[in-house]
């Protein structure tokens, strides 16, 4: 069985229930995903899958992808991902990993792209704490000491400062599935995931 599916994330909303309770929901356009490429140990040194997501024009595909997909007869996608599974020549070429396959998955881990924030201070980035704003300080939102004077009169490695924040590779794991609704391929997850709207995630058993 293959464990992850390539989905969309559409957005937030909130669903009720059984108890009326009132859960927040990430809606994601799960799947369908077909098997581009079947690895197994004797030919590749491994178990594993391809599976691909998302629709592209045939006109965006350039010749070597093109080639891939004609040689495995899928239609072109947008998206590639490997998936390690426990034997390889248990799956083929063309077959389907559907949102289906998920409805008695209670748990899932979800992998994503965070939203990009530019460039940000310390206090955005990393949540410290500014210095006195008035009575003439000039310390405010600048960073503190960084560094040691007589040893070892440099500044450590991992200082929490300045820099790029965001649009990095997020997992956030053992989230509840609240609903799967296979006829229009959506997964209804608790929780916020990874990522903008339209942004491309993972979703893995737990």
């Amino acid at each position: 069985m293959i464990s992850m599916i390539l989905g969309r994330k559409i957005g937030m909303t909130q669903v009720w229930d059984e108890n009326d309770n009132v859960v927040p929901v990430t809606v994601i356009q799960a799947g369908p995903c077909a098997v581009s490429q079947v690895k197994t140990k004797a030919t590749d040194g491994y178990d594993a899958v391809q599976i691909g997501f998302g629709d592209i024009k045939a006109k965006n595909v350039n010749k070597p992808m093109a080639g891939h997909f004609a040689k495995a007869g899928v239609e072109p996608v947008r998206y590639l991902r490997e998936v390690r599974v426990e034997n390889g020549e248990d799956h083929k070429v063309g077959e389907t990993v559907t949102v289906a396959d998920f409805a008695d998955v209670a748990k899932v881990d979800v992998i994503g792209t965070s939203k990009g924030k530019g460039f940000q201070g310390r206090i955005k980035r990393w949540g410290q704490r500014r210095g006195p704003m008035t009575h003439g300080s000039h310390f405010k939102r600048h960073p503190g000491s960084i560094g040691q004077c007589a040893y070892p009169a440099r500044v450590l490695k991992g200082v929490k400062m300045a820099g790029h924040m965001g649009d990095e590779r997020v997992t956030v794991k053992n989230l509840t599935v609240v609903r799967i609704d296979a006829e229009q391929n959506l997964m209804l997850i608790k929780g916020a995931v990874p990522g903008g709207k339209n942004a491309l995630v993972a979703i893995r058993m737990a």
